[in-house]
């Protein structure tokens, strides 16, 4: 069987890459090639419309397609979860400096975010933040973050960038910061324009960030796939695989970066600060074999945060519990 896989340059796509790139779906007898997309508007529509036969997805976008909330209507199945947390919230010098925050604390770099944003849109100059989709865990931390100091989104510019595009958008002064998975915060704070201000797994602990999606009619077909799926997902969670894999995510065919780069989000110890010390993140990114059963439990988080958002009906669990899948991976 081929398949045309698509994904995000993210390191949270490293199951899916290495299930490809270290021969475990050749094993199982399939031929697949990856595809990188250059935003998660593309990876859906192409999904959708039959372009891909499944992707590393957004778990809020593959809920939100499945509900035909977002794009072209596409019956999705989640037989696997990629990624739990792995975001961070990274903000310019200028508005860092502005932040003034009591300490690095959550609370208190939410309440002062939410001073400035206020500030900032009474003057008739709101914050430019970017998210990278509507549908996404990036939105809802914002909402979170502000919310600690008492604002919401209503009070800031809330636009779309895709992850690759981050760091440029803030160096050009574009957007005044963002919430981004790895490593891009790390990229921005070694390139010296931007302060990590906090961690996605301070915001929302146990996040669940990426899933396999497949069109629904592949139900029968998916045994091969989450094998392969499987020993990928064991051998990226081996600490003895570890320069291997960021080695192959920062390869110029996926995310073309430093290595050293990318093995600070693995690590869970980042630099919040061009130049400043290394700070340990507990379960900064989560991956390998245990994480890959995908939580029917995240569904209600998930349609919580939609509502929240007021993208979604408090009462859309009953179409929503159809996405997650975990009996096939059990079954595979």
């Amino acid at each position: 069987m081929r398949l045309q896989l698509g994904y995000v340059p993210l390191t949270d796509a490293a199951v899916l890459i290495a299930a490809v790139e270290r021969g475990f779906t050749a094993a199982e007898g399939l031929e697949v090639d990856l595809v990188a997309e250059p935003s998660w508007a593309t990876l859906r529509d192409r999904l959708a419309l039959g372009l891909l036969d499944g992707a590393h997805m957004l778990a809020p976008l593959a809920l939100a397609c499945h509900l035909g909330l977002s794009g072209p209507q596409a019956r999705l199945i989640a037989p696997a979860a990629l990624a739990r947390n792995g975001n961070a919230v990274t903000l310019s010098l200028p508005l860092w400096q502005a932040l003034d925050a009591a300490s690095d604390a959550v609370p208190d770099v939410g309440r002062a975010l939410a001073r400035v944003a206020e500030a900032r849109a009474a003057e008739g100059r709101p914050l430019t933040l970017a998210t990278v989709h509507p549908f996404s865990s990036h939105t809802y931390q914002w909402r979170r973050l502000l919310a600690l100091g008492g604002s919401s989104l209503a009070a800031v510019r809330l636009v779309v960038v895709p992850p690759p595009r981050t760091v440029e958008a803030l160096e050009r002064g574009l957007i005044d910061g963002f919430c981004v998975g790895a490593p891009w915060s790390s990229v921005a704070v070694e390139a010296g324009v931007g302060r990590i201000a906090a961690f996605g797994v301070a915001i929302t602990p146990g996040c669940p960030e990426k899933v396999l999606a497949l069109p629904a009619e592949m139900e029968d077909r998916t045994t091969p796939l989450l094998r392969a799926l499987k020993r990928a997902a064991r051998w990226c969670g081996d600490p003895a695989h570890r320069e291997d894999l960021v080695a192959l995510l920062g390869s110029p065919r996926h995310l073309g970066l430093d290595p050293a780069l990318i093995l600070r989000g693995l690590a869970g110890a980042l630099r919040l600060a061009p130049g400043g010390p290394v700070v340990e993140a507990g379960d900064y990114l989560v991956l390998g074999e245990r994480e890959l059963t995908p939580d029917p439990a995240a569904l209600g988080w998930l349609v919580d945060e939609m509502a929240a958002a007021g993208q979604i009906e408090a009462g859309a669990m009953p179409e929503a519990a159809g996405l997650y899948r975990p009996d096939l991976l059990a079954a595979a």
